[in-house]
């Protein structure tokens, strides 16, 4: 007698001559439960015990599926212990446990062609499938292989290529500094992709805070509305660093503009404003060379005044740098 992996093994190849044994209608009601076995789990897990069951019991009715029955077996123990693990082994559809714990087959009836259990559209083949078995006791195996065979093509059609993220040893920050720039600077054609730095900055501060001891007791602020101008946006920056209840550290970020003296004043007036002890100002085009003197002013008199070291610099190195 084969096990049911070694049936299944064997299923996997081509039974179109098998099925040339049989009646056409019953073969397109194997075909229909197998079908669907991913939204009818519990009937073709059971069906497919009993037919495994009556593969190695000839002489039992399969249709007698409890123990309460005259002559009747336990079709569910025999499923919790031979069928569904190796269905689980193998990666095919199955239930939690067994077949029998759907609610409609797990009906004190015996599974003739009188059953009340309400089982669906696929009660009708289900039932007439049991009825040819055991008037032909030697198909048993022969239409678990076919059953299975359509399992088997259904489970492959619905596999997920997963494809493995890249080692961390191939993961350079290089490679990440590059594609986040390509991604910066990729034309989209819309306002939009200049708050992409935004989100690149927040993640990476997700994790810089729990990792450097500058930023003991840190937390991150919720991004603020990423569609809100400065005059609307009731924020000291892009991102916000707070420790404990104080702002600690603020960024803004400039994808496509040049820093200017007056981009520097405005951050001037936030800075007394909402008092953070650092402020980023970060840009893809740097700072416009006409505004360096009166820039470097500000950020002079900034520092002396209030105690705030403003940061100016380039987005694409404050990104190598952060990382």
């Amino acid at each position: 007698m084969e096990s049911l992996e070694e049936i299944y093994k064997n299923s996997i190849l081509d039974v179109s001559k098998i099925e040339q044994k049989y009646p056409s209608e019953i073969i397109e009601y194997i075909n229909q439960v197998g079908y669907n076995c991913e939204k009818k789990k519990g009937l073709y897990t059971v069906l497919t015990t009993l037919l495994y069951y009556k593969y190695l019991h000839k002489e039992q009715d399969i249709r007698l599926h409890q123990t309460r029955f005259e002559k009747g077996f336990s079709g569910r123990s025999f499923d919790t212990q031979y069928v569904t693990p190796i269905l689980k082994k193998l990666k095919l559809p199955s239930m939690g446990e067994s077949g029998w714990l759907t609610r409609s087959l797990e009906q004190p009836y015996p599974y003739d062609m009188n059953y009340n259990g309400a089982i669906g559209a696929l009660k009708f083949p289900f039932l007439k499938i049991l009825d040819y078995v055991e008037r032909n006791p030697n198909s048993a195996k022969d239409l678990l292989m076919i059953l299975l065979n359509v399992v088997y093509k259904i489970s492959e059609d619905n596999k997920v290529t997963i494809t493995p993220l890249a080692s961390p040893e191939n993961l350079t920050i290089n490679n990440i500094v590059n594609a986040l720039s390509e991604h910066f600077l990729f034309p989209y054609g819309t306002h939009n992709g200049a708050k992409l730095p935004v989100l690149a900055f927040f993640a990476i501060y997700s994790f810089l805070i729990q990792e450097l001891k500058r930023y003991v007791d840190c937390s991150l602020q919720p991004l603020s509305s990423l569609t809100a101008c400065d005059r609307t946006n009731k924020a000291s920056g892009d991102i916000e660093i707070y420790r404990l209840s104080e702002l600690f550290e603020s960024v803004e970020i400039k994808l496509d503009r040049q820093i200017t003296s007056q981009i520097v004043r405005v951050a001037e007036e936030k800075i007394y404003k909402w008092n953070p002890q650092r402020y980023y100002i970060l840009s893809v085009d740097g700072i416009l060379e006409s505004d360096k003197s009166d820039i470097d002013d500000i950020v002079n008199s900034v520092l002396e005044n209030h105690g705030c070291q403003i940061i100016i610099n380039g987005l694409i190195p404050t990104v190598s740098s952060k990382m």
